[in-house]
């Protein structure tokens, strides 16, 4: 019996033994009109699926950067030595997004005489508040309500621009100064004396770089 006779059969024609042969024939001998072809390669498909994942990579990276996170190098000793020269930290942009700053925090905001850097230093005063710096002590309120500021963060001995300074801080702005005071340009030296809150760019939470520094901002 030929292929050809086979295909012209059907079931009714074999046996109940030759029926499961046929049925084996039948699935294993497709005519040709029902033979599958190998599917076209869609070349934007393989791209996609090649650079899909750096593309989201990079739009996860730059979400966090431009809304989550903020970098910082330190380039100078003024906040020594919380913050070391060369260390490069991480800030929360959303810290103060359902609070406000407080004294003693370490802020990243754009520099009050030249906006196109950014600064690291630490709160001293707050809105609204008299400030004031005698033989290198810093004094919160008039005199009536002047209280003493305790800074155990400074780095050494204060001998360098130690006072007298005053300063009647606005509404909405802030005071601040580095903790090494021997060497660090702030407020003190400032023309534009105070730093507007608008203009903070998140809090300092930790050093990430190098790894001997590695840790929490304090």
């Amino acid at each position: 019996m030929t292929e050809q006779d086979i295909e012209k059969m059907d079931e009714d024609d074999f046996g109940i033994e030759e029926i499961d042969l046929y049925q084996t024939y039948k699935k294993a001998v497709k005519p040709k009109t029902e033979i599958e072809e190998d599917e076209p390669i869609n070349i934007w498909k393989e791209i996609g699926s090649f650079v899909g994942p750096f593309v989201l990579a990079f739009l996860v990276a730059f979400f966090l950067k431009e809304y989550i996170i903020i970098n910082a190098d330190i380039p100078s000793g003024s906040m020594e030595n919380t913050i070391m020269t060369g260390d490069r930290l991480i800030g929360n942009r959303l810290a103060y997004l359902f609070g406000e700053p407080e004294r003693g925090d370490i802020i990243i905001f754009k520099y009050p005489d030249d906006e196109t850097q950014l600064f690291v230093k630490r709160i001293i005063g707050m809105p609204g508040e008299t400030v004031t710096i005698e033989d290198a002590k810093v004094y919160i309120g008039t005199d009536e309500t002047k209280t003493l500021l305790e800074e155990p963060y400074l780095k050494e001995e204060w001998v360098v621009g130690t006072g007298p300074y005053t300063f009647e801080i606005p509404d909405g702005s802030y005071l601040v100064m580095g903790d090494n005071r021997n060497d660090s340009k702030d407020a003190r030296y400032w023309v534009n004396t105070y730093v507007d809150a608008d203009k903070i760019k998140g809090k300092a939470i930790f050093i990430y770089w190098p790894f001997a520094d590695f840790g929490a901002v304090k």
